[in-house]
Formats: C-alpha cells, sequence, structure tokens
C-alpha cells in the first residue's frame, strides 16, 4: 500500500515547487498531495483574515487521514502548527529550511512591522514587482541562475492580494513561536537545510536537537532546496529509498 504524503509550500510559491521532487519519488510507494496554501494558487481568494488556525483546517479537510507532512519554510511553520493541532494524523515529520518561529519579543515586533509594511508594498504593485523585491534579499544571491529562474516563475502563478493577506496573517512576525510546544510532538522527523542557508541552518541545527525524535540531513544548496536539491529533500521524504542525499 502507498504511503501518503502531505506537502507545504513556502511563502509566495505554490505546491507545483513539489514538481521536482516528487520526479525523484517511485509513484507505486508514494500518493502525494502538494497542496496550495490559503493566500496561494488555487487558494488566492481564500477568505480573510488568512490565519494559522484557518491553515490547519486547510490542511487537515484536504488531507487522507493519516500522513507523512512535509513542509518547506513558511509551510514548515505551519506543519508544526498541523501536527501540534493533530499529532495523531501525522506519521512523520520533514521539515525543510524552516523554523518554529521568533523567541525574542523585540525582533518578532520588528519583523511583524517590516512585514506588515511589505504587505502594503506588494498588495499596491504588481506580482512581477514582488518576485524582484522577494528574490533580491541576500539569502537567495547565492542561488544557481537556473534555480532563481525557476523560483521566479513558481512565484508568479501567485497574485498581489492573496501573497498580502498571507504575509499579514501568517508571516513570521505574526507567529507565536513553537519552541515550547515542539517537545510533545512524537512522531519520527527530518530536518533537512542547506549548506549555504547560514540562518536556517542554525534553526535547523536548533529544531533537531528539540524535536525529540528527529534526525538532521545538510546537504548541498541553498534556502530553495526543493528548487535546487530535489533529490535530497525525496530522500528526507523518503528514508528507506537507495539514493544518496548529497
Amino acid at each position: 500500500m502507498s504511503e501518503n504524503l502531505v506537502l507545504l509550500h513556502g511563502f509566495g510559491s505554490t505546491g507545483r515547487i513539489w514538481d521536482g521532487v516528487l520526479a525523484h519519488l517511485p509513484p507505486e510507494r508514494y500518493s502525494p498531495l502538494a497542496l496550495d496554501l490559503p493566500g496561494h494558487g488555487f487558494y488566492d481568494g481564500a477568505p480573510r483574515p488568512i490565519t494559522f488556525d484557518g491553515c490547519v483546517e486547510h490542511v487537515l479537510a484536504l488531507s487522507p487521514g493519516r500522513f507523512v507532512l512535509a513542509g518547506y519554510s513558511m509551510g514548515g511553520r505551519v506543519a508544526l502548527h498541523v501536527a501540534l493541532a493533530a499529532p495523531e494524523r501525522v506519521r512523520r515529520l520533514v521539515l525543510v529550511a524552516s523554523t518554529a518561529g521568533i523567541d525574542d519579543p523585540v525582533e518578532r515586533n520588528a519583523r511583524q512591522s517590516a512585514d506588515r509594511l511589505l504587505a502594503d508594498r506588494i498588495e499596491k504593485g504588481s506580482i512581477e514587482e514582488f518576485v524582484g523585491h522577494w528574490r533580491g534579499q541576500a539569502m537567495f544571491a547565492g542561488d544557481p541562475p537556473e534555480v532563481d529562474a525557476a523560483a521566479r516563475r513558481e512565484m508568479a502563478r501567485n497574485r498581489p492580494g492573496g501573497v498580502a493577506a498571507a504575509l499579514r496573517g501568517i508571516g513570521t512576525g505574526e507567529m507565536r513561536p513553537l519552541w515550547d510546544r515542539l517537545a510533545t510532538l512524537t512522531m519520527p522527523a527530518t530536518v533537512i537545510v542547506g549548506e549555504r542557508d547560514e540562518k536556517f541552518r542554525a534553526l535547523g541545527e536548533r529544531l533537531a536537537r528539540t524535536l525529540p525524535d528527529a534526525r538532521l540531513m545538510l546537504v548541498s544548496g541553498g534556502h530553495v532546496l526543493p528548487l535546487e536539491n530535489p533529490r535530497a529533500v525525496a530522500t528526507a521524504l523518503a528514508p528507506s529509498q537507495t539514493t544518496t542525499a548529497r
């Protein structure tokens, strides 16, 4: 019988970001569901405001009874909320370049203010302007040209209003940190981060230390691992595979 996979994308992208990862998984062994989260892709017009509780309801309503849950970046933060809300439904947890939130309230408030200003800017501009701004961040500077091009195409599938609403509701600055609740997540977990992704490498190491049954995978690549190193992400999803991540 095939194993159910539920895959959650990052901010500003869609479920299509997992296409390359799924190409490395044997279809007879896995039944994947790469969801669009509220404010993105097919669910661009999701009811406002977008919230973490609403995202949990969205994911659980569309998912099979039991599943392996994977989230990339923002999707990883949503995945943690899902796992905490319904741990009996999550067989394994895979977190790709993600975090459990910002601990420092001063830093969190500053990020919240910055996110809200950015949301206003996104809403008033074009999707091309948003993509150019987002991809211009230093954390993406080392991405190979083909990865940058693929990320821009992926993000262009969205519309400004939906992305802005998601940032206002489930941006990093809006999220209450979950670090002190991670000890309750006893399902097996894999945390995968790219060698170039310095900020999330440190966060990934902390996640792997804090989750009770977690392993850390450090692989080649930057932040956008589903596009840059889909084989490694597939290995994290299906650890019994013979494919070796590198």
